[in-house]
């Protein structure tokens, strides 16, 4: 899948809100790639216009989502539907906003394996469909998986919540497996579990993975490639080991800086200021009036993504290019 310049309003009473400013990412067949930024930076809304699943106050400004040859905003609702049942699905953080209340798994992961694996030339046999779905549920580690089917989401905890959303998000994905931030309002010790859990399972069906996650330790020993957001901009991507050794936007470095150290070298003072205004974002480079190093060109044009080692180690910086 490739993202092409795709830029994403939203509409509020205070005025229209410029998020996506040209966002591109590419992810590769079998490839895992990871998200970050700051909360609010757009990750989310970019991975929900994949699936064209934003808000109704969201408007599409421009941009294309290239997914096995075909521009994923513009096909018919039909054919968007195959992609979502069979192509490519999405983990959401919230397990507990994900699953309907009113109904017990067995209900909507029957309806997921129905839907996504069934087709119309083989029906399903209601046998069928209850034996898959247990399948799934011991393929994502749960306990006495025949009590799991028969319960309603609230009568589990999170970390079975988000087992079962996996368990969904997998039956249904056949190219790309979006985890938006997988492991949210988990403890440290669910939160390693599921981690892996989607590590193994997408080694294991070779699936294409985009992951978000504020958790840097996380996203560093699970994906292969790692972009980094702002204020709806790209503005670092590289692969892992590179990034996380040798950052080179301001942001990234920042960023990382960030982190605390199991050292306990005391507290990093963070990045200073916040993230920009939507309805009147800066012009040029949206990070200029956070940083340290910003120059007048800064202020006036957005920097393109410079190559910086002709081995895709790409920054969106006039500090590495001409300006």
């Amino acid at each position: 899948m490739e993202i092409k310049d795709l830029y994403v309003n939203y509409k509020t009473y205070l005025g229209e809100l410029k998020v996506l400013n040209g966002v591109n990412l590419k992810v590769g067949e079998g490839e895992k790639v990871g998200l970050i930024g700051e909360s609010g930076c757009g990750k989310t809304t970019t991975m929900r216009a994949v699936l064209r699943i934003l808000a109704s106050n969201a408007i599409i400004k421009g941009g294309c989502i290239n997914f096995k040859g075909k521009d994923v905003l513009k096909v018919e609702d039909k054919e968007l539907a195959d992609v979502r049942r069979k192509h490519i699905t999405m983990i959401f953080q919230d397990p507990t906003a994900a699953l309907n209340p009113v109904f017990k798994v067995k209900d909507m992961l029957g309806d997921v394996v129905k839907f996504s694996i069934g087709s119309s030339s083989e029906k399903l046999t209601k046998e069928k469909i209850h034996e898959m779905c247990l399948k799934v549920l011991r393929e994502v580690a749960l306990p006495d998986p025949e009590r799991v089917l028969d319960s309603y989401p609230f009568q589990l905890s999170g970390g079975m919540r988000q087992r079962i959303c996996i368990a969904m998000s997998l039956t249904a994905a056949r190219d790309l497996l979006i985890a938006d931030e997988p492991t949210t309002n988990l403890d440290v010790t669910i939160q390693d579990q599921v981690l892996r859990l989607i590590k193994n399972l997408v080694e294991e069906r070779k699936l294409s993975v985009i992951l978000i996650s504020h958790a840097l330790g996380a996203v560093r020993g699970t994906v292969d490639r790692v972009y980094v957001m702002y204020a709806g901009n790209m503005v670092e991507a590289a692969e892992t080991n590179e990034l996380f050794s040798e950052p080179l936007h301001p942001y990234t470095q920042g960023l990382l800086q960030s982190v605390p150290k199991l050292t306990g070298e005391g507290f990093s003072e963070g990045i200073k200021g916040h993230i920009p205004d939507y309805v009147n974002p800066p012009f040029g480079c949206r990070f200029h009036p956070r940083c340290d190093y910003a120059k007048e060109v800064c202020q006036k044009e957005a920097p393109p993504f410079f190559d910086v080692n002709g081995k895709g180690h790409e920054v969106a910086c006039w500090l590495y290019g001409k300006g």
